[in-house]
């Protein structure tokens, strides 16, 4: 088997290996590759490893030996599914993963927001606590989370996980999953406008899907609570980023946390980027190393799963 892994870098930028895959074919590794890129160095691939690289009806026409698909993160909405299915070309991917490191940045973006550690720690810096006649100094209001209402939208892995978290710390759990849910401690609602009207910190762990595309948008934003915090370390596209921008220039929110944009890398001049009730990180929650190297375990399992005829984690319409 020929195995092409044509855009590793991000999984993999030195300090993991590939090594595990070698058991099941001859292995080639590609940091990054553009699209025409992709084309050229996956025509004798029987297996893909595949990221973030686009996989169309084009692309696919052009591998004539590709068997397999598997792709190194969750989402795979750069796969043409159906047409994969309509070649009998499976593809799987991998699921939960990352459910700690994304649940743990999660609230790192929120007790940012709420605690203005990276803020105050400048400030101390600068000399201003030292300036005070007093044992304590704080410049900027802090929240105190405990007996706030925290809103879930999308329950999978991560996102109960998260759930998990707010409980623990004694906030009011509310979710919204399409599924029906059983949970003690948690308040499953109907539709994600009892959400957005009545909590005060709404964490977004739904994947990207027509339906869901810019789900939060100018409309409902109108419906956040005054002061309430919004997180979302799922998928920029959940975001219509100027009608957010517009809600926490008004006064709307009192801050955001994100991990994701809806362009990736951003274009510069971002105004998310530079708001002051705004904090982006560079999409990097699921990167801690151990995270990784479950990922890299996980493909592999995958692959080998396929190998033995009986493919597992396919990815669906």
């Amino acid at each position: 088997m020929e195995i092409v892994i044509i855009d590793g870098h991000t999984l993999n930028p030195g300090d993991l290996d590939w090594s595990a895959l070698s058991t099941y074919g001859n292995v080639t590794v590609y940091d990054r590759s553009t699209y025409e890129e992709a084309r050229d160095r996956l025509k004798n691939a029987d297996i893909a490893v595949i990221n973030k690289v686009r996989l169309d009806r084009e692309m696919i026409d052009a591998l004539p030996r590709l068997k397999y698909v598997a792709v190194t993160a969750t989402g795979y909405n750069n796969l043409d599914v159906a047409y994969l299915k309509a070649r009998n070309i499976p593809a799987s991917n991998v699921t939960g993963y990352g459910a700690h490191a994304v649940a743990q940045h999660t609230f790192a973006l929120l007790l940012e927001l709420c605690n203005r550690t990276a803020y105050h720690q400048q400030k101390t810096i600068e000399g201003a606590w030292a300036q005070t006649n007093d044992f304590c100094y704080w410049s900027q209001p802090m929240t105190e989370l405990y007996g706030l209402k925290m809103g879930i939208v999308g329950w999978g892995s991560i996102g109960s996980q998260v759930g998990r978290i707010a409980h623990a710390m004694d906030m009011e759990v509310l979710l919204y999953s399409p599924s029906e849910k059983n949970i003690s401690w948690a308040t499953q609602v109907r539709h994600t406008d009892e959400i957005f009207s009545t909590c005060d910190v709404i964490s977004l762990h739904c994947t990207l899907t027509p339906e869901t595309d810019r789900l939060i948008n100018a409309q409902t934003l109108k419906l956040f609570k005054p002061g309430s915090f919004l997180i979302n370390t799922s998928r920029g596209g959940l975001i219509d980023e100027p009608a957010l921008i517009a809600a926490l220039d008004r006064g709307q929110l009192a801050g955001a946390g994100l991990d994701v944009l809806s362009v990736e890398p951003p274009k510069q001049g971002n105004p998310l980027i530079h708001h002051p009730k705004c904090i982006v990180t560079p999409h990097n929650a699921w990167a801690p190393i151990a995270t990784r190297q479950r990922l890299i375990n996980m493909t592999v399992e995958n692959i080998a799963s396929f190998l033995q005829g009986t493919p597992k984690n396919l990815v669906t319409l």
